[in-house]
């Protein structure tokens, strides 16, 4: 192949990545959207979770079965641990947490506070590491925490109840996703992206069923139909697809690149939930969402170099 059509099919799967990516940030972004729809139905938020897993599942699933008939090396004892325990950490615990919260705060404020991970994996990391943060990467983050400050007080005073219950909640699902992100990093170096995410996504299936079975009785499954198609365009849309699209991405055009075009995410969440939920928007919320977004960009950029 001529070094101009090799150059070519490089530009070609560059801009398909990026196309990949921002397709994947739009709909990571519209699962907070897909969950306040189902909310107005009547559904709670494990029910919904656990709707959301079984239709998921199946993919993944597959993704698994595939991956043993390409003859993959088989896990260890210790790789199935990891995968056990992040998998519990970085999907189960941080999608209920997340669930919950949006039954008190905003699909606005909850995608913002999910975009932080960055800042919370740059501390995870000097913690466990003991690699120092630069002044930058400080005065980047307390931007974005004060912009963060700034969409909550604008929430604040559109609701009142629950608000501080549902932003710690959301929070506290982002730090158990930065934990998961840490730890994750050389298991998925050494299993793979895909691999690693359809079997940690089969292990929060199995915990979401589980506690579904022990905290609701069965009737809690006669829903409206509508829930039911919510929960599927939730698995298909917010979970598979943009977990696909994302990994292609990654392997075209590199996970920071892929991380800045998911920049994108928090601003249409921020669109859908005025245009479709009647959600309000003002300048606090505009300028505080700003705040966040240049915080957490000069953050990955940072952690990139």
């Amino acid at each position: 192949m001529s070094s101009i059509a090799r150059s070519i099919l490089d530009d070609r799967s560059a801009l398909v990545g990026a196309v990949f990516a921002l397709f994947a940030a739009i709909g990571f972004s519209t699962k907070a959207i897909f969950v306040k729809l189902a909310y107005h139905d009547g559904a709670d938020a494990i029910t919904l979770l656990a709707l959301r897993m079984v239709f998921s599942t199946p993919f993944f699933v597959g993704v698994a079965i595939w991956d043993k008939m390409q003859n993959a090396p088989p896990l260890s004892w210790h790789d199935r641990l990891l995968i056990l325990g992040l998998g519990l950490i970085g999907y189960y615990l941080s999608s209920l947490l997340d669930f919950v919260g949006l039954q008190y705060i905003s699909a606005g404020l909850e995608r913002l506070i999910l975009f932080l991970y960055p800042t919370i994996t740059v501390i995870l990391t000097a913690l466990i590491y003991r690699r120092p943060v630069g002044g930058k990467t400080i005065a980047a983050m307390a931007l974005s925490y004060t912009g963060i400050i700034m969409v909550f007080l604008h929430n604040a005073e559109m609701k009142g109840d629950g608000m501080l219950l549902g932003t710690t909640l959301v929070f506290t699902s982002t730090i158990s996703y930065s934990i998961y992100l840490v730890g994750a990093g050389h298991a998925i170096a050494r299993i793979g992206s895909m691999r690693f995410t359809a079997y940690a996504m089969i292990v929060a299936s199995l915990a979401s069923l589980l506690q579904f079975g022990v905290m609701r009785p069965m009737g809690a499954l006669y829903l409206p139909v509508h829930v039911y198609e919510i929960a599927i365009a939730m698995a298909i849309f917010s979970t598979v697809l943009p977990v696909f699209l994302l990994s292609y991405a990654i392997h075209h055009i590199g996970s920071g690149n892929a991380s800045l075009i998911g920049s994108v995410g928090p601003v249409s969440t921020i669109y859908m939930a005025y245009a479709l939920l009647g959600e309000s928007v003002s300048m606090m919320q505009m300028a505080g969402s700003l705040f966040v977004l240049i915080g957490v960009l000069i953050v990955s950029l940072s952690s990139r170099r």
